[in-house]
């Protein structure tokens, strides 16, 4: 009875309800990151701030936005359409072209927190954080941002300098343990997008080949395997966040790799497909023949 049940079960079916849930919970956590984003912002920009720090300070929301997009195109080319003689539209290079600078701003971004936090600046005559109540300031921590007061001052950690949190003048202070912390973490963004790219790269050479019907040899086999590599590399920054407390990053990152899970389960398919269009072809010519 139990395997019948288990034949009857429409595989393809329970594989786009898993596909369409992971996309749906994608766009769910984005809201997280975008409220993340504003409430950071309210400590880290003023009257005096650029427009790149602006889209810096929203890094993340743009960057999940412009990902969003790309997972979106990636399943309309694996799965939608990728069975159809169709053409890129100018729409969708533009969208994509869009996307591209999109994450390459967040890398710049990424690369220029690293830079920033990298850089030692001591608050002249600030030996605790009672020093700097009356500065409106705030302390950074494990990227919690605390409003430094006369009255929480003396609660904060004891530290025999404050620093400022990079270049962020007058704004944020920390100890040169939480600017450490803060510069580990810039690390593991950086290193994130990279390898983030490094997927967008390999997908993208894999859907170019498959669309010229070409379905195997050792230049897919070592994408896929190079994937493989680049996935296991998130899940271990995703552990780290995690360590820290941000079980919402680790979530995150899990989800995005199961959203790109279901682009390689679209190419898997295509795959089959075309070999066994190939198959079909070498049999109707060899019994021509």
């Amino acid at each position: 009875m139990v395997t019948d049940r288990l034949k009857s079960l429409d595989v393809h079916k329970v594989q786009q309800i898993i596909k369409w849930t992971v996309y749906s919970l994608l766009i769910i956590n984005w809201g997280f990151y975008v409220y993340e984003d504003w409430t950071r912002a309210a400590f880290t920009l003023n009257e005096n701030s650029t427009w790149f720090d602006i889209t810096t300070a929203y890094a993340t929301t743009l960057d999940q936005l412009a990902w969003f997009t790309l997972l979106f195109m990636f399943e309309l080319e694996t799965y939608v359409l990728e069975d159809t003689n169709w053409k890129t539209s100018l729409a969708m290079s533009a969208a994509r072209i869009v996307c591209i600078a999109l994450i390459a701003h967040t890398l710049v971004a990424y690369t220029q927190t690293v830079i920033n936090y990298s850089k030692i600046q001591p608050v002249e005559n600030a030996t605790s954080f009672c020093d700097v109540a009356d500065a409106e300031v705030s302390y950074v921590y494990n990227l919690a941002y605390t409003e430094v007061t006369p009255e929480n001052c003396a609660s904060l950690p004891e530290t025999d300098v404050v620093l400022w949190a990079g270049e962020i003048k007058d704004q944020v202070v920390a100890t040169p343990a939480s600017l450490q912390l803060e510069l580990n973490l810039a690390w593991a963004d950086e290193i994130e997008a990279i390898v983030w790219l490094l997927i967008l790269a390999a997908i993208e050479i894999v859907v170019r080949m498959q669309d010229r019907g070409i379905a195997g040899g050792r230049v897919i086999t070592n994408l896929n395997r190079l994937k493989i590599g680049l996935y296991a590399i998130l899940l271990t920054i995703g552990v780290y966040w995690a360590s820290l407390g941000h079980w919402v990053y680790l979530w995150d990152e899990i989800l995005w790799i199961g959203g790109f899970a279901a682009i390689e389960m679209n190419l898997s398919q295509w795959r089959d497909e075309i070999t066994d269009e190939t198959a079909a072809e070498q049999l109707q010519e060899a019994s021509h023949a």
